[in-house]
């Protein structure tokens, strides 16, 4: 694929995802009403498209999540157990090993936040080429702000929405349960406060 296929690749998505936002901002037939209620009617598809994402993402990866939490808890407790007998060299090793583990699954995590928010630079790309003149006046104020606030804002509320209704989703509730267990040991670990306080390394 050459630069100018990719770019008229690139032209039909934006003329598909207008064709798809625009629906959003004539429903009422008020144009500032209409800008508000689009925006946030976008907001709302922005999240559900994020949230989906993370799922599909954490489904995949779900056996080497775990994996990685496993490992990390248990070389976590073994570096406590070394403490506990007194074995520097093996707590070094242990202790190592943890902050391997720990890492992977730090960028793990960071990997799946930015899995919610993709949508939204899409998002705001489209409303960007519609909107990007538009400033909304601050009751009781001098202030004015743009598209960019008004879609925070927006998303905001409309992942308070999405969070409100996520029990009642059948798809979202379920894997919602497994996502609030990702970052979780699969076994206690040891805490350094069980060491007495005399014990030293």
């Amino acid at each position: 694929m050459n630069l100018v296929e990719a770019g008229n690749y690139w032209n039909d998505f934006l003329s598909m995802l207008d064709n798809l936002l625009v629906v959003l901002y004539g429903m009422t037939g008020d144009p500032l009403f209409d800008y508000f209620l689009g925006t946030f009617l976008a907001a709302l598809l922005a999240v559900i498209i994020g949230e989906f994402t993370v799922s599909v993402v954490y489904l995949v990866n779900k056996e080497h999540l775990e994996r990685l939490n496993a490992k990390m808890a248990m070389h976590h407790n073994l570096s406590i157990a070394a403490l506990k007998s007194g074995d520097k060299q093996e707590y070094q090793v242990q202790n190592k090993q943890a902050n391997d583990a720990f890492g992977k699954v730090f960028f793990n995590s960071i990997a799946l936040g930015a899995a919610y928010l993709w949508p939204c630079f899409f998002v705001l790309a489209w409303i960007q080429t519609r909107f990007v003149d538009l400033r909304i006046p601050v009751l009781f104020t001098d202030w004015t702000v743009n598209y960019v606030f008004v879609f925070l804002a927006c998303y905001v509320l409309a992942r308070i929405l999405f969070n409100i209704m996520r029990p009642r989703l059948p798809y979202f509730n379920k894997v919602q349960k497994m996502l609030d267990g990702y970052g979780k040991s699969l076994s206690d670990p040891e805490s350094f406060a069980d060491l007495s306080p005399g014990k030293k390394i």
